[in-house]
C-alpha cells in the first residue's frame, strides 16, 4: 500500500488539472508556471550548492554536493512533455540523486516547444555531452537520467551520440519515461482510472506539440523504432499506476532482444515521477537510493 506520504504527488496533480480545467484557453506561460511548482512536493536537499553554467550554448544549472567526486557527472534531462518544466522546477530532485549517488549533477535547460521542434532537445543533450568530454570528464565516468520526456531524452541522446561515432557513457536511469509517440501500449487504457495526471488527450497534444510535424516513429522521438543495439546499461523506474506504464516494459523487451543489458522496477501505486516527493515519501527516497546503488559502481564509485 501506498504511504499516505505519497498523497502529496496526487494532490499536486489534482491542483494542476483543476487549474487548467478552469481555464481552456490558458496562455503556454501560465502553463509552464504551473509546472514549475513540480518541486515545490521535494524537500531541500542540503549540501549542494547550485551554480548556473553556459555549456555549449545551452543553459544548464550545476548541482554540486559538498565533497562530491568532482570528475564524476549525471547528465540529467528534465520533464514536462518537452513544452514545460526547467532545470530549477527540477533542480531538488536531480540535487538529492546527485549527493545520494556522490558527484554532480549537470541539468540542461534544452530548448523546448512550441519555439524548438524536434529534433532541437536531442541536438541540445548531445552537445552537452560533447562539451563534458571536451572538459576532460571521461565516458565512464558519465551517466544520464531525466524523468518523462527527459526520461526519453536521456535515452535519444544516447542513440545520436552513438549514431555519431561518440563513445557511450556508463549508464543511463530513465524515470517514467515518456517513449511511444503513438501511446499504443494497453496501460493508457488499463491504467486510465487511476494515472491522476497523464491522459491521452494531454499526452498526444504534448507530443503533437514537440514533434511539430516530424514522424511519431522517428527513432530519436520515439525510440521503440530504434536499434538499441550498443546502448550502456540502463535502469528504469516506472510507477505501477501510470498510463505511460507499458512505454518501459515494452522499452525493456525490445532492449533485451537486442542485447541491453537493462533493469525495469515498477513501483506498486505509484504516479508519474514520484521521485519527486525525494525527502518526503519512502517511496520517492527508496527510488533515489536505489538509482544511486546501481550506478555508482558503473561511474567507478564504489
Amino acid at each position: 500500500m501506498a504511504s499516505k506520504e505519497a498523497d502529496a504527488i496526487c494532490e499536486l496533480y489534482a491542483l494542476w488539472l483543476k487549474k487548467m480545467a478552469a481555464n481552456p484557453e490558458m496562455s503556454l506561460e501560465e502553463t509552464r508556471r504551473i509546472f514549475d511548482t513540480w518541486g515545490d512536493i521535494t524537500k531541500e536537499p542540503g549540501g549542494v550548492d547550485y551554480i548556473e553554467e553556459d555549456c555549449a550554448g545551452v543553459p544548464c544549472l550545476w548541482a554540486a554536493p559538498k565533497g562530491a567526486a568532482m570528475d564524476r557527472v549525471l547528465i540529467c534531462t528534465h520533464g514536462g512533455g518537452y513544452v514545460t518544466g526547467s532545470m530549477y522546477s527540477h533542480r531538488k530532485m536531480f540535487g538529492h540523486l546527485a549527493k545520494t549517488t556522490g558527484c554532480r549533477a549537470l541539468i540542461l535547460h534544452y530548448r523546448r516547444a512550441p519555439e524548438h521542434t524536434h529534433p532541437a532537445q536531442v541536438e541540445d543533450a548531445v552537445a552537452v555531452y560533447e562539451w563534458l568530454l571536451a572538459q576532460g570528464i571521461k565516458p565512464e565516468h558519465i551517466a544520464t537520467t531525466g524523468d518523462s520526456a527527459g526520461g526519453a531524452l536521456c535515452t535519444t541522446m544516447l542513440l545520436a551520440a552513438r549514431d555519431k561515432g561518440l563513445p557511450v557513457p556508463a549508464g543511463c536511469m530513465p524515470m517514467s519515461p515518456y517513449y511511444d509517440m503513438e501511446f499504443k501500449g494497453e496501460s493508457m487504457e488499463t491504467n486510465a482510472e487511476v494515472d491522476v495526471l497523464v491522459t491521452r488527450e494531454i499526452a498526444e497534444t504534448m507530443a503533437s506539440t514537440f514533434l511539430g510535424g516530424a514522424s511519431p516513429t522517428d527513432p530519436l522521438a520515439n525510440p521503440l523504432y530504434a536499434v538499441l543495439k550498443g546502448l550502456p546499461p540502463m535502469y528504469i523506474q516506472v510507477g505501477g499506476y501510470e498510463a505511460l506504464l507499458d512505454d518501459s516494459t515494452r522499452f525493456e523487451k525490445k532492449a533485451k532482444a537486442e542485447g541491453v543489458d537493462i533493469k525495469v522496477d515498477i513501483y506498486p501505486e505509484m504516479q508519474h515521477v514520484f521521485q519527486f516527493m525525494a525527502g518526503f515519501a519512502p517511496e520517492a527516497d527508496d527510488a533515489i537510493q536505489k538509482m544511486a546503488k546501481w550506478v555508482r559502481p558503473k561511474l567507478g564509485l564504489a
